[in-house]
């Protein structure tokens, strides 16, 4: 389970930095993004740090989710994937998102939603105890 949660969040982490990319290919956001607004936001210091602490959650839970013990583990998975699950529902209400960005945004939310219900149904691993020899007589 611990890889497979690692695994989800690259392939989360992968969308939303090639949505990203692609949306510096869109003519239109990349003028708003020089200008330092987009759709109706700033795009300043403070605008760009909240976005990196962001984006770090699901960066560190590639890690963390091979690193954490079993509680603290499922704990991280459901908090941190509700709170991305949550963030980017929401920017699909934000003015009106282009094509490319909706797709990306279901395959995240997906995904998201994926690793929280991954995490809720986790149980503890049980490892089974080394086969011993039987005992020779002599």
């Amino acid at each position: 389970m611990r890889a497979r949660l690692s695994t989800l969040w690259i392939f989360a982490m992968l969308n939303y930095l090639y949505c990203d990319i692609v949306g510096l290919m869109d003519s239109g956001q990349l003028r708003q993004f020089l200008a330092g607004r987009v759709g109706g936001m700033d795009i300043g210091q403070e605008f760009l740090l909240g976005a990196s602490v962001l984006m770090e959650l699901p960066i560190a839970m590639i890690v963390l989710s091979r690193l954490l013990k079993h509680r603290a583990n499922r704990l991280a998975n459901i908090v941190v994937g509700s709170v991305m699950t949550v963030v980017q529902t929401a920017t699909l209400f934000t003015g009106s998102p282009a094509a490319y960005y909706v797709f990306f945004s279901v395959i995240e939310i997906a995904c998201t939603v994926l690793i929280v219900r991954c995490a809720w149904t986790w149980r503890v691993e049980t490892i089974a105890p080394a086969a011993r020899p039987a005992p020779t007589a002599g």
